[in-house]
């Protein structure tokens, strides 16, 4: 390979972007009823550079390539950190993680049915599972940002 992408800092496993997304639907759920002593605030905006997207972008177009998928876009997924010490000022705050989107790239060999030919129809865009999702965004810092 000519120019192989370098792979962004900021991946995380498809696992804890799982746990991410579970934690913030039942964040969102419970409407953050567990009475803290101290509240933190939470973000309301979070920030990528434009190199940082670029790159991801290139990764995902690239690997994705390799594995069989035509990748057409970026899914935005909101999360929460873990409440325990190992994420630090992040523990039980809000983000949010981008996985790549496409459809799988079909084999261009023709079918016959009935003595016809029979196109393929597309899949759908989904999130590709084989590669990793991108977070550690910036948060929107108190003051909370205003669009």
């Amino acid at each position: 390979m000519k120019n192989p992408p370098a792979k962004p800092n900021q991946l995380i496993t498809k696992e804890f972007a799982k746990q991410l997304n579970l934690n913030y639907n039942n964040k969102k759920q419970t409407n953050n009823l567990k009475a803290k002593s101290v509240e933190k605030e939470d973000a309301n905006a979070i920030w990528y550079s434009i190199e940082e997207l670029e790159k991801y972008i290139h990764y995902a177009k690239t690997k994705g390539a390799e594995d069989g998928y035509a990748v057409d876009g970026i899914r935005f997924y909101f999360g929460v950190y873990p409440d325990d010490e190992k994420h630090g000022e992040k523990a039980g705050l809000t983000t949010l993680f981008l996985v790549p989107t496409g459809k799988k790239v079909k084999s261009k060999t023709p079918k016959v049915q009935s003595f016809a030919l029979v196109e393929e129809q597309e899949e759908e865009t989904v999130d590709i599972q084989s590669l990793d999702p991108m977070n550690y965004g910036n948060i929107g810092r108190p003051p909370s940002l205003i669009y």
